[in-house]
Formats: structure tokens, C-alpha cells, sequence
């Protein structure tokens, strides 16, 4: 099944998408920071999802990729109400969100969303990758000097050398604050489906500690976590993409078995 493309406009911005029509589940992904919808791991599940026949959805948060918008505007409240609305006016039926970092946060935010609106019988399953919830926290209360707390606030941004690119991150205050009100870590998280969280436990980025508090936080039933002994944040060598796709299609066999029931 050839991939499709276009544009949502969303509060103005251009938002940019691909999709993958299938069978149910959808299966959704959700980049990480500063990451955008034509990474490796999103081409090897599109190209999986157009050979197994299941349907499959990406796109670009504002500021991320081929989407507009400004990227220092951006938040996790921001991306959590795009992705909601990419998801209520691009999929039907039941959802399968995978969450790569950032990516990992969202999709749990979107979970208590939707679930607070009632719409749980769309929410079928996640598959989490190195997931990162509540990073701005972690980074303000443990990684920032007191020097660079103080930059942050006279400035409004703290700029980090990354090794995935020439330009450092830019993480703005506006981001830091906002993360405060989306917070996961603070309490039991009821997902209502089964989740998959595959960790790297080399991972210079996201601890894989964070990976093990999150699933302490969630329900006790049809939580797996898989941690990758060498692997590191992005997780997008072959034998990674290998496991990821494994993943998936046992995440399928999953719902498939739960709507047979």
C-alpha cells in the first residue's frame, strides 16, 4: 500500500503527515525532541506496516521537520494538543501509539487525555522507546548547575551540545515551566492497554532507570520491559529496528487476540 502525505493546518500552523492505510490497529509515531518523522526507526515501521497490511500514521510536531511553526514556541502542552488533534481528525478505531523519547512522554500524556474523555476503547496499545517523561524535571533538578539555572532564567534558554547534529538543543523556559504541568512520575498511571518498553541500558541520554520508575507507575498486567544491554538512545542499529518490528507485530497479535475476544 503506497504511503500518502499532506498537511494539517492546526491553530494556524501547517502541520505535515504521511500515513499508511491497513488494517486495525493504527499504529502512531511520536518523535522525540527535535527529531522529525523521516527517521530511521519511523521509515522501518512505515515500510513494515505497508508489507504486514496494518495502517500507520507520522508526523511532524511545530517547529520539528517538514511542519511550520517556531521551535523555541514549543512545549509539551503544544505537541500534546497537535498530536491529539492529528489523531481525531487523520485515524479511526483502535490505536497502537509508539513513543520514541520525548515521544514516549506525549503518548502518555495523550493516553490520560483520552482517557479522560472517555475514549478508551480507541486506546489499544504502546510501545515505548527509550522513553523520557517528565525529562525537564530531571534536568532541572539534577543535571543543570546552578550557573546554567541561572542563564536559564535571564535568558530564557539553555543551549546543549548534541551529538546528533552541528546545532546545539535549545531547551526555553517556557519548555521547563510546562513540563511542571505535565508530569507523569507524580502518581500510578492507568494506560488501559498493554505497553512495551524497550530500554538501552547504555544510554547516555535518558537513564534506563527512568524506564524501570515508569514501570513501577504502571498497572501491573500486560506491561513488558525489554532493556537492550548495549544499546544506546537511539536504539536504530539493525538488530534494534529488528527487535522494534518484532515488537510490533507481537503488540498486534495482542489487540488482534483482545478484539477476537
Amino acid at each position: 500500500m503506497p504511503e500518502e502525505q499532506g498537511r494539517l493546518t492546526i491553530d494556524g500552523t501547517p502541520i505535515a503527515w504521511r500515513r499508511v492505510d491497513g488494517a486495525s490497529p493504527t499504529f502512531v509515531w511520536l518523535g522525540g525532541f527535535r527529531s522529525d518523522m523521516a527517521g530511521t526507526k519511523a521509515e522501518a515501521i512505515s515500510n513494515h506496516c505497508a508489507e504486514t497490511g496494518h495502517a500507520f500514521l507520522r508526523f511532524d510536531y511545530s517547529g520539528h521537520g517538514e511542519s511550520g511553526g517556531d521551535f523555541e514556541a514549543g512545549t509539551i502542552s503544544l505537541w500534546l494538543s497537535e498530536t491529539l488533534a492529528v489523531l481525531d481528525r487523520l485515524t479511526d478505531g483502535p490505536l497502537v501509539l509508539v513513543g520514541s523519547s520525548m515521544g514516549g512522554w506525549i503518548a502518555l500524556r495523550a493516553v490520560q487525555e483520552m482517557v479522560k474523555a472517555g475514549e478508551t476503547d480507541r486506546i489499544a496499545g504502546m510501545i515505548l522507546l527509550a522513553p523520557a517523561p517528565d525529562f525537564t524535571s530531571r534536568m532541572l533538578n539534577g543535571e543543570l548547575t546552578a550557573k546554567e539555572k541561572k542563564v536559564l532564567e535571564e535568558t530564557g534558554r539553555h543551549e546543549v551540545p548534541t551529538p546528533y547534529g552541528p546545532d546545539p538543543n535549545v531547551f526555553t523556559k517556557k519548555l521547563f515551566d510546562d513540563g511542571e504541568k505535565n508530569s507523569v512520575l507524580n502518581g500510578l498511571i492507568d494506560t488501559h492497554c498493554p505497553v512495551h518498553i524497550v530500554q538501552g541500558m547504555e544510554d547516555p541520554d535518558v537513564p534506563w532507570q527512568t524506564a524501570q520508575s515508569l514501570m513501577e507507575r504502571l498497572p501491573a498486567d500486560d506491561v513488558t520491559l525489554t532493556y537492550v544491554k548495549d544499546g544506546d538512545h537511539r536504539l536504530s542499529r539493525e538488530q534494534d529496528i529488528a527487535l522494534l518490528l518484532r515488537v510490533c507485530d507481537t503488540m498486534a497479535e495482542q489487540v488482534s487476540a483482545q478484539q477476537g475476544a
